[in-house]
């Protein structure tokens, strides 16, 4: 039996889709010309041929008919099947009119309720209701009527409770229940819709009968499969949606108070979402719709009321359903009113307060857990839930002003009204028991669950309450989550993450909050631990000063107010009041229990500063700058001695610290971010300056600010100073102000600038003093003493007897002050460095020679010793042949200061050489020399460099004719060369690189023109670079990774073209001092040395395109090497360097043949006297011809050449003279009939 139900309730409707389609638009009014045995037939079974010869009959009979009234019809598929008894039920021909046709119905209908198109399932779902009122209103109620063989009786046997319907109303409507459980592309939504508007449509269809024939029509039978059973209860659950949507319920109501299909319907659409976990939240959003329909006295008397909803209501619980919860929320929302039936899902009485106290969320963990199967989508609870939590829906935009006048207070002296905090209460408890309790460490599922939830919440919520949600459990789980790279669970951080950054906007309130709360539960290292860039993003979007300022004042509560710390010590807060502690070193570097506050100390004082990088109008944020100023001044240099707050009726300000002591360690932090800042500062100053701004003075500020705090009783240094470092602070502080009235009376000219740069590197010096004891005061009182000099004041403050013989006996002022800057540099932070920078700017036009050597000296200290000399040893051997090339000797600086570098045979010393001359140049100098240079690290050699480049630009117009140029490039050169330069720091040997290139080699103001210039100083410098442009490249052997030797490699060539570079420089010098022909004879001399070393072996490796070059720029070159290249070319030991050769002897031929006039008779001359030594070359070519094919055919190309240029000069015949007859023969042989015509070529 169930398998025969099955087969029909399946087959059938496929069936009538099919013969939908093959019979489309044809009416059900005509009489079934079949018999009642096969009316009876099922649907499936194939027509005979005496029912399709019937049919055919029938269809010619209607045609004529319609023809004849002259009434419109469809057209009708001539191929298609007649349809069975049971899918062709007739309709009511009676009619008012007897002239008229009856209305009729096109089952053709139920093929466009199925298609994907919506507009056409709305279409036809109006057409079908049209024709079947059309065909309903004609049967007139009429039950029986015999027509033909008693169509109408078939349907009425049935039993189906529509009496009083048309056979076409009840066949539509058996066939749309049937529908609705078809999974056919739309079927399931366009049945429902055509149920739904003809039930609403037509009254006679009895809601009893529709909900017992939904029942019968789709039975689930224990026979049945999974997707069958699932598809008949889905098509059950449509067919309910249908009815609830039609409002026949709504209306039943309305007619009789008493109704019991409300009630039933309720309890059947329980009873199905009991069923199944699938069924339960569609079935209870069918009940909400007819909820929002129903008025409140049919809740309170029929919903409410149903059969099995309060049973439904009490096992929601232990069950974990959340249909149930939602349900009971959305009737007692509509109703208004407190019931028992709800059992323990909502409080009775009921409050928000109560549903979200701890005991009742605990209760309801359970159904909200489980609200997870609906996933990715958010179960439909949770909004309920948060608009309950949080009941204003738009949030009040928070004031940024009033927000950062508030939140300076603590949160104990905040007044906030009764709704707020019971808002405040109820979300921290939500959050605790749902969010962290229940949801967040939980499964993945679950996770994601509560990040969308949270989502949710802060949408809605307020800048005050978004700590209560960021709380910390949720900040660790989001930590844990994003550091495991490549998972689900990351995607789902990830999501958050933008979500909370939508939320927040351009709110800068929320941004605060957010901010704080992720990095106060992370301390600070949210970005580090996660490795994104939230943090940094949420920061760089402060644009407005109001913004950045409540960032600031953020920032400073959370590093004051220790209660905010998670693992604080409670018992630290009284170890303020012993000062001698707080300086202790000892006590602050030791290890503390509060070591993550530490950790998030560290990055509330690296944020601050950094606040302005993300502002290009610094100029416009003083307030924010003197805000940060001010916090980390009193934070690093400052403690308070009684308390932790102090007052300044001067400042008209509170100043707090923390109650636990502050680590050495985060006093040293904020001094060099305090350095950092005015540093910067300087630079918007110079820049607004430099645009006729008004200039914002940050380091005046300071300075006043600073001697304020110092002269406040209960306040004190963070550390004891001695007698030295107190006395330079006092001096620096004195001389700052002086330097400060100098400068506002300068106005804005260069001695401004002057002295905002001095300045600013006092207060540098007066930070660093502070922060390095014992290391700074000499160096501070030999820069009071350049300033004293500098501007010959006689307001100076006091000084000792000492300071005044110093005075006296000083030598220049620019000595003292470049010893000073170098003392400065070693182990100086950035900020000093940027400082001296600026003073040196401005000061180096006046640089003395003693000065520039001292500077030199620095560049020409060794840079870095080898770590494991005997593993790299025979590398650094090859290495220090570089630095041999370039090894300057104290003797040299005397003789470039008269006027010559002298010359070293770099080719044989060795690295032990290189430390002797060093040692011997530091015997040389007094130690006060050593001291300036010994200790400087390689960002202090990067310095030297700068000031070398400021030397040149200062002094552009007088360079040209000093001599100290060549002691510059040599002591650059060295430092280039040097291989250890390139592994300290790339950025240094670019440096000098620029340097090089830009200011000496291509300058055109570089380029030395005097007499001082000795031929023997260039003659061996060009030597040093014709034997370092030789030097062969040599795979290092210690270094194995193929990246070090690409970087080898490059370095190697780039040594190579500055080595090239230079020669052509130095020909340049040669060429400018218009030497005799006997002097640029020596010069000559080198370059056949090297044309020698490069045909006598392989070490050399010195390029054939550079000699070109050389001679095609120098032909004098060219012309002197000539004989010795003629000489040397056929008894080269390469081949290939002998075809090489070849091509600079024709290169030089070649400029000779292009010659005219008188330069031509010289050029014969020339030629001439050489024809000894071409033919002797020409013999060896020949007579020793290369073993390769190539090579011997350019030695061939070479003797055709020469002869052709020979006969240009018309010496032929004397070259024929001068070739010995074993030569022309070879020359014969190697060239044929070629050497008979080239003989003939002179005329």
């Amino acid at each position: 039996m169930g398998s025969t139900t099955k087969n029909k309730r399946n087959n059938s409707v496929s069936d009538e889709h099919e013969q939908t389609k093959d019979s489309h638009d044809k009416p059900l009014n005509k009489k079934p010309k079949t018999t009642t045995d096969s009316s009876t037939t099922p649907s499936s079974t194939k027509p005979t041929m005496e029912t399709h010869k019937k049919g055919k009959a029938f269809d010619k009979k209607r045609r004529s008919e319609k023809l004849k009234s002259k009434s419109k019809s469809e057209p009708i598929d001539l191929d298609s099947e007649p349809i069975a008894s049971d899918s062709k039920p007739a309709t009511d021909s009676t009619s008012g009119s007897g002239g008229d046709s009856p209305p009729e119905f096109h089952i053709g209908v139920f093929k466009d309720l199925a298609v994907v198109d919506e507009l056409a399932r709305l279409t036809a779902a109006k057409q079908m209701v049209t024709e079947l009122k059309a065909v309903q209103n004609v049967y007139g109620g009429v039950q029986e009527m015999e027509i033909g063989d008693g169509g109408f009786k078939l349907e009425a046997e049935k039993n189906d409770g529509l009496d009083e319907c048309s056979p076409s109303v009840r066949y539509a409507v058996r066939r749309l229940i049937r529908g609705v459980s078809s999974s056919r592309e739309c079927a399931r939504q366009g049945f429902a819709l055509g149920l739904t508007v003809l039930v609403g449509a037509i009254d006679k269809i009895r809601i009893g009968s529709f909900l017992k024939l939904v029942v019968d029509l789709l039975e689930v039978t224990s026979s049945m499969k999974g997707q069958e059973a699932k598809d008949c209860l889905l098509g059950r659950l449509f067919a309910y949606g249908a009815l609830a949507r039609s409002g026949r319920l709504i209306h039943e109501w309305s007619m009789d108070k008493n109704t019991p299909y409300i009630k039933e319907f309720v309890g059947i659409l329980i009873s199905l979402a009991s069923k199944k976990r699938y069924l339960q939240e569609p079935a209870v959003s069918i009940i909400l719709e007819l909820v929002e329909k129903l008025p409140v006295e049919a809740l309170a008397s029929h919903v409410i009321e149903a059969p099995g909803l309060d049973k439904w209501f009490e096992s929601a619980t232990e069950v974990g359903n959340p249909d149930a919860l939602f349900l009971a929320l959305k009737v007692r929302e509509k109703i208004s009113a407190d019931s028992s039936i709800y059992g323990k899902l909502l409080p009775n009485p009921f409050s928000s307060s109560q549903l979200f106290s701890a005991d009742h969320l605990t209760s309801l963990s359970n159904c909200l857990k489980e609200s997870t199967f609906c996933q990715p989508r958010v179960h439909s609870i949770w909004p309920v839930l948060i608009n309950i939590l949080i009941p204003n829906t738009v949030p009040q935009l928070e004031d940024v002003a009033s927000a950062s006048n508030s939140l300076k207070k603590h949160k104990k002296s905040r007044k906030t009204c009764s709704s707020d905090e019971e808002i405040a209460k109820n979300l921290e408890s939500f959050c605790e028991i749902i969010i962290e309790g229940s949801l967040l460490f939980s499964s993945h599922d679950r996770k994601r669950l509560a990040f969308d939830v949270m989502s949710l919440i802060l949408q809605k919520l307020s800048a005050s309450l978004i700590p209560v949600v960021l709380s910390n459990k949720v900040i660790q789980c989001l930590m844990d989550i994003l550091s495991n790279k490549n998972t689900w669970l990351e995607k789902v951080g990830l999501h958050f993450l933008k979500q909370l950054t939508d939320c927040v906007g351009d709110d800068d309130v929320k941004r605060v909050a957010v901010i704080v709360a992720i990095q106060k539960h992370s301390n600070g290292k949210f970005d580090c631990i996660t490795r994104t860039k939230h943090v940094k993003n949420l920061m760089s979007r402060f644009k407005t000063e109001p913004g950045c300022m409540l960032f600031v004042q953020n920032l400073m509560n959370l590093f004051v107010d220790e209660d905010n710390s998670l693992e604080e010590p409670s018992d630290q807060s009284q170890t303020t009041d012993e000062n001698s502690e707080i300086g202790s070193i000892e006590d602050k570097d030791s290890p503390r229990t509060n070591g993550n506050s530490d950790l998030l100390k560290r990055w509330v004082i690296e944020s601050l500063p950094g606040i302005l990088k993300f502002d290009e109008r610094d100029h416009k944020m003083f307030q924010v700058q003197k805000e940060i100023m001010k916090f980390l001044a009193v934070q690093g240099l400052f403690t308070a001695s009684l308390g932790t707050e102090v007052t300044s009726f001067e400042l008209d300000e509170k100043f707090r610290w923390p109650k636990s002591p502050t680590s050495n360690a985060l006093c040293k932090m904020c001094i060099e971010q305090l350095q950092l800042l005015l540093a910067n500062a300087h630079k918007v100053e110079s820049l607004a300056n430099a645009n006729s701004l008004e200039p914002n003075d940050l380091g005046s500020y300071f300075m006043k600010f600073f001697s304020t705090l110092c002269n406040i009783p209960s306040v004190s240094l963070f550390r004891s100073l001695e007698d030295e470092d107190e006395k330079a602070v006092k001096n620096l502080q004195a001389m700052e102000a002086k330097l400060s009235r100098e400068e506002r009376s300068h106005d804005c000219s260069d001695d401004a600038n002057r002295d905002r740069a001095l300045r600013y590197l006092l207060i540098q010096l007066l930070l660093q003093v502070l922060l390095c004891p014992r290391e700074y005061s000499e160096a501070a009182s030999e820069l009071i003493i350049c300033c004293k000099k500098t501007f010959s004041t006689s307001d100076i403050p006091e000084s000792s007897g000492e300071d005044d013989t110093e005075v006296g006996d000083a030598p220049e002022l620019m000595d003292v002050l470049v010893d000073t800057l170098l003392s400065l540099l070693p182990q100086s932070s950035a900020p000093m460095r940027s400082a001296i920078d600026q003073v040196f700017k401005y000061f180096c036009n006046d640089i003395t020679d003693d000065g520039l050597m001292r500077m030199l000296r620095v560049i020409k200290k060794n840079l870095k010793p080898a770590r494991h000399p005997d593993a790299a040893s025979a590398d650094e051997d090859d290495d220090d042949e570089d630095d041999d090339l370039f090894n300057i000797e104290d003797e040299e600086i005397d003789q470039a200061e008269t006027g010559e570098t002298g010359d070293s045979d770099g080719q044989t010393d060795d690295s032990e050489s290189v430390v002797e001359a060093e040692e011997t140049d530091q015997d040389h100098h007094e130690d006060s020399d050593d001291d300036s240079d010994s200790g400087m690290d390689d960002d202090a050699m990067f310095r030297m460099d700068t000031y070398l480049a400021q030397i040149f630009k200062e002094k552009k117009n007088q360079a040209g004719s000093k001599p100290q140029v060549l002691t510059v490039y040599s002591h650059l050169a060295r430092a280039f060369v040097n291989p250890h330069t390139a592994e300290v720091s790339e950025q240094l040997s670019q440096r000098i690189w620029g340097i090089l290139q830009k200011k000496i080699l291509k300058g055109k103001v570089a380029c030395p023109k005097g007499d001082e210039i000795q031929l023997s100083t260039l003659e061996s410098l060009l030597e040093r670079n014709l034997k370092l442009a030789s030097k062969p490249f040599k795979k290092q052997k210690s270094a194995t990774n193929p990246s070090k030797q690409e970087s080898a490699l490059k370095r190697h060539k780039k040594v190579t073209s500055f080595a090239e570079t230079s020669i052509f420089w130095i020909l340049r010098i040669v060429d400018a001092r218009n030497f005799t022909e006997s002097e640029r004879q020596r010069i000559v001399h080198v370059f056949q040395k090297t044309v020698a070393d490069y045909l006598d072996g392989k070490k050399s490796q010195i390029k054939a395109e550079f000699l070109k070059d050389v001679i095609q720029r120098r032909p004098w070159i060219g012309h002197g090497i000539f004989g010795f290249l003629l000489e040397r070319c056929g008894s080269a030991k390469s081949d290939f360097r002998r075809v090489e050769t070849l091509d600079l002897v024709m290169y030089i031929l070649k400029s000779l043949a292009t010659s005219g006039g008188d330069v031509q008779k010289a050029s014969k001359k020339f030629v001439k006297n050489h024809l000894d030594k071409l033919s002797h070359a020409m013999k060896e070519l020949v007579t020793n011809m290369p073993s390769k094919q190539a090579r011997r055919a350019a030695v061939r190309q070479f003797c055709v050449e020469v002869f052709k240029i020979m006969a240009k000069h018309n010496v032929t015949k004397y070259l024929l003279k001068t070739l010995a007859p074993d030569a022309q023969a070879a020359l014969e042989a190697q060239l044929g009939e070629k050497f008979v015509s080239l003989k003939k070529l002179e005329k």
